[in-house]
Parts: C-alpha cells; structure tokens; sequence
C-alpha cells in the first residue's frame, strides 16, 4: 500500500533536519509531505537545503493556522492508502514506518500508534522534569501500563480519514484525538519505535505550558477555566514541586514546576480574555 509521511513544521530549525533524516531512512517505501506553518525562524530554508538531494520530500507552505491545518493541507496534497503523522521534533527507527502499518496493510485496523515512544533528550534535567511532571519517572514518553487503545493515531487509512474530514481545525492541544471521536473508534497499539524532544529549556517549558493552557480548556465553562486557575496556583505549584522532586529526588522539579504552571495560569488568562495559540 501507498504510504504517505505528514509532517507539520513550526519553527523547528533545531530538529527539522534530524527528523527528516530519519524518516527519509525507512524500510517500507514512502512518500514525505512536509507542511510548515508559516515558521518565523529557518524551518524552511534548512528544509530546502536537505531536498536538493532528493526528490522524495514535497515541501508546502502556509500562514500559521496551526497543525491539524497543516496535517489536513498536507494530506490533501498526495495519493495515499494510508497516511502517517509524526511530529517535527521527534526521529523515528528505521522500521518505525513499516510496523506502524503493517496490521493496516494485514486488514486488521483502521489506524495505529505506538507505546514505544521515549524521551530524546533525556539528559537535560527540564527534558526529565517534563516527564516527572506527568508522573513518568522513567525515559518513556508513555508509560509502559498505558492501554493498547489510544485516541491518537499515529498511521491511518487514507479513505477513514478523508470521509471525515480529516482532524478538526482550531481544537488546539487535543486535535489529534479529533480523528477518533469523529470516526467513534481508536487506534490499535504496535511496537514501532520513535523518540520525542521534551521541551529543554525553562523559555521552552514556560511557552509549551501557556500554549496548553490556552488551548486545554478551550471549550469547557469559564466555571471549570476558574477551577484551573487554583490547581495551577502559586501555593499548588510549590506543595506538588516539593512532594514531586522529593519522589524524583530532582530538586530542579520545584523551579520547573512554578515555570509550567505559570505558563498555564498565563495561558487560560489568555483563553478567557478571548484569544488562544495555534
């Protein structure tokens, strides 16, 4: 079956070319569409760099409208049977493409993700925290328990995705599990192998943070978007950093943990005086 590789870029000038190293290295054949988002920084000039080898990679460019947008514009730009969505900042096995969708390919779903995903940068100490922050004390970005169920998909075919329209546009941090609550099924587990950048750095923590607070609770009541302004309080911060880098015996937790939740608190401020990030 034909395969298509999607992949959204937003100022991602660190990671781009790493990314589309690795999935260029695949085993099963593939396409590589690259959507960028009206990135700011030199996203696309070292995209262009790394296509002047190769014809495998078609490169679209749009204003930033954030990446369900990108995902769905790409998608729209190639013939595929299936479709597979990574993420910039992440680099993939070289097999993680051909086990992905290989129980699509055998007939036996619709879509697929993986559990096997880790931590890329796991020696820098906010890149952990991250993860200490959700509870995962180890290099796992999903924690080894997580249910061989999931509402994102990672490889989908191409006629399940375009009868429903694709992700919906304008969700924000929660548009990728769009596609499973239109299609009212979820993607089965594989053990394809992929690795993810945490956010590296206090700027990046408190940034992330603040596009998930404005994007979070976007569509619950201003009553829920109030409750959250306490849970990502500054009191809050400091009981669950203290208990947290005691567990992680990560002292740096305690400063990482006021970072996030500023960021946070920033965010859904932002969210309810009416604008939001993409």
């Amino acid at each position: 079956m034909k395969v298509a590789v999607v992949i959204p870029t937003y100022n991602e000038e660190k990671d781009i070319v790493k990314c589309l190293l690795s999935v260029m290295d695949q085993t099963h054949p593939i396409d590589i569409v690259v959507v960028d988002d009206g990135s700011t920084d030199h996203t696309v000039t070292k995209i262009r760099e790394l296509r002047m080898g190769t014809s495998n990679i078609q490169l679209f460019t749009q204003s930033h409208c954030g990446p369900a947008a990108a995902r769905n514009w790409g998608a729209s730009k190639i013939q595929a049977d299936i479709y597979v969505f990574i993420d910039a900042d992440m680099t993939i096995d070289s097999r993680f493409v051909e086990v992905l969708v290989k129980p699509i390919e055998e007939g036996k779903t619709n879509g697929t993700f993986t559990k096997e995903e880790y931590v890329a940068n796991w020696e820098n100490v906010w890149a952990r925290c991250w993860n200490i922050n959700q509870g995962i004390y180890q290099k796992r970005r999903i924690p080894w328990n997580y249910p061989d169920k999931a509402p994102v998909f990672r490889a989908i075919l191409a006629r399940e995705f375009n009868k429903v329209g694709g992700f919906t546009e304008g969700i924000g941090y929660t548009d990728d599990w769009t596609l499973s609550k239109k299609l009212h099924y979820q993607a089965t587990v594989t053990a394809a192998i992929c690795f993810h950048n945490n956010p590296d750095s206090l700027r990046d923590v408190f940034q992330q943070a603040q596009w998930i607070g404005r994007n979070e609770f976007l569509n619950k009541s201003i009553l829920r978007r109030l409750l959250n302004l306490f849970r990502y309080s500054f009191i809050n911060a400091i009981i669950i950093g203290f208990i947290k880098s005691t567990i992680a015996q990560t002292p740096a937790f305690l400063i990482f943990k006021l970072v996030y939740d500023a960021g946070v608190t920033s965010g859904i401020i932002s969210n309810l005086s009416g604008s939001r990030n993409k």
